[in-house]
């Protein structure tokens, strides 16, 4: 008679796999019917909408090779080299956490960060509920990951130093007459072309701490940007493709700095402001953005 033989739960579970981290920007891409277009940016501040990443498999692959696990503080952008630090801030509730982003998304339009469901929870957010954010790149631990992971996006060349021949010197006697000094002790040769020793700043560790900065909150109010433009006549073109939907032209600085933006809002809450957008997509306006204000 065959004895049943109870398992303990987890002993059969597989391990994650070996994550290959490196350092990518990539080519342009379309995910949900959008376009995106990456590029490095160590200056970026925006504010917007983020959500909950909706495919929560712990063990699946990133776009840069690392390996996704829901219960660190990891998320997703469209255009961001990757992996990049950010700094997420709810503007609802004024909680900032430190973000290592390293995949591409989120799918959903209208929104410019996705979050794993611990990062959204260490945020006061709601999975399921748009969460209003302010994010900006942290510079300096973006800087040492686009140095110190490999990249196979830019090749290096070998430059092999041009030879350089050797410099000969002859101790010639002095003239009749002249007076010799005595000779000092000989210079230290002279280092010529020898960079500057930079200091190289530490990867920064993965996974990152859970720190929650509690700041103030900061709520604003929803809109959305379809363009910022110099010429006025061009503006108006683009509000009037969207003038059902309300889009207005709002001028942006004097002088020979003024610009003009098109807008639409403000928006009651995320919802209202989604509907707004699916109308200004179907008018073929190429990148709106909700955005916070």
């Amino acid at each position: 008679m065959a004895l049943g033989l109870t398992v303990p739960a987890g002993c059969n579970r597989q391990p994650l796999p070996v994550p290959q981290a490196r350092y990518v920007v990539g080519e342009p891409y379309s995910l949900g019917n959008l376009w995106s277009y990456p590029r490095e940016d160590f200056a970026l501040v925006e504010t917007g909408l983020a959500s909950t990443l909706p495919d929560r498999r712990a063990g699946r692959r990133t776009t840069n090779g690392e390996v996704f696990d829901p219960g660190r503080l990891v998320g997703a952008h469209r255009t961001l080299q990757l992996p990049v630090i950010l700094r997420v801030r709810n503007l609802d509730t004024g909680h900032e956490i430190r973000l290592r982003v390293n995949d591409r998304g989120p799918v959903q339009p209208g929104r410019i960060l996705g979050l794993s469901e611990r990062a959204a929870t260490l945020l006061g957010g709601t999975p399921g509920d748009a969460i209003p954010v302010r994010i900006e790149v942290d510079e300096a631990p973006s800087r040492a990951l686009a140095r110190g992971l490999p990249n196979q996006e830019t090749a290096t060349l070998a430059i092999a130093a041009a030879p350089r021949g050797a410099v000969q010197a002859e101790a010639l006697a002095p003239p009749p007459g002249a007076r010799v000094a005595a000779r000092g002790p000989a210079p230290a040769p002279r280092a010529e072309g020898r960079p500057a020793v930079e200091v190289a700043m530490p990867l920064p560790p993965d996974p990152l701490p859970e720190e929650v900065i509690h700041g103030h909150a900061q709520p604003g109010r929803l809109f959305i940007e379809t363009g910022v433009f110099f010429r006025h006549d061009q503006a108006q073109r683009q509000a009037a493709r969207i003038a059902g939907a309300g889009a207005r032209v709002e001028a942006v600085g004097s002088g020979r700095q003024a610009q003009f933006r098109v807008r639409l809002g403000p928006f009651a809450d995320a919802a209202a402001a989604d509907r707004t957008l699916a109308l200004v997509h179907r008018a073929g306006v190429a990148d709106p953005r909700i955005l916070i204000d």
